[in-house]
């Protein structure tokens, strides 16, 4: 069966955070243009170079601070992905376009994007790779801090999911492999977290709260967290086998 690597990162709008004072430090970038930016975003481009689909949380979607540049196309484009979708969830005027966003070599047949439960500015983009039983569903997800929120959310997602048998969630969970509302997401789901490791903060790692989450129908090769600090997350990754009708969308 043929494989497909996964990876999903949350690259912060490309603002390089290294210690807990840039939160401080660096917050003007946040709303304000900086050429540091294009540098950061082009060492997550040759990172996400080997990857056939990429989920991205925290673009921004072409607003002042990034120079008026979609930040999920630049990332296309410097590291040949053929496909990508945008999907802007949260508006600070012109300055900041908050986006999920999706990289792929692999064509999708459809893409689906809608606001989740609770206040504005959290969203789920979901693609679909393939047709009938055989398709790979992918939802790239950014969810909220508040645990309550969370779960609310988390349970709106399960329902889009239901009756679906290839799929996979990735993305910034806000929340660890053992909280409850992940346990309750997965078994309602019938997906599964295979082991990786914390993600964030990325220069001193202590909680994994980016997952990416699969059905069982799906073999995992290797899933990690690999050490590359270019973002206050830790990016992580999976290889994973899939139906040959998925991957020959590839060829």
């Amino acid at each position: 069966m043929p494989t497909l690597r996964l990876a999903s990162f949350n690259v912060q709008t490309g603002i390089h955070t290294r210690r807990f004072e840039d939160y401080l430090l660096k917050s003007w970038q946040h709303l304000w243009p900086c050429d540091h930016r294009f540098t950061n975003l082009a060492r997550i481009a040759d990172f996400l170079r080997p990857f056939d689909i990429v989920g991205l949380q925290e673009v921004d979607g072409g607003g002042a601070r990034s120079r008026y540049v979609v930040q999920t196309e630049y990332l296309a484009r410097q590291a040949d992905f053929p496909f990508w979708y945008n999907q802007v969830n949260r508006r600070f005027g012109r300055l900041a376009l908050h986006s999920n966003g999706l990289l792929s070599r692999i064509p999708p047949a459809s893409v689906y994007t809608t606001s989740l439960p609770g206040l504005p500015g959290r969203g789920a983009l979901l693609a679909r790779f393939g047709e009938g039983e055989t398709a790979l569903h992918v939802a790239v997800v950014h969810l909220a801090l508040g645990a309550r929120t969370r779960s609310r959310q988390l349970d709106f997602i399960a329902e889009r999911l239901q009756g679906l048998q290839h799929v996979v969630v990735m993305g910034d969970l806000n929340c660890a492999p053992r909280s409850r509302s992940l346990r309750r997401f997965l078994a309602r789901t019938g997906l599964r977290s295979p082991e990786s490791a914390p993600t964030f903060p990325s220069w001193r790692p202590q909680r994994q709260i980016d997952h990416i989450l699969v059905s069982p129908t799906l073999e995992v090769n290797w899933m990690q967290a690999f050490d590359f600090v270019c973002s206050d997350h830790l990016p992580v990754g999976a290889e994973i086998l899939v139906p040959e009708t998925v991957s020959a969308l590839a060829a």
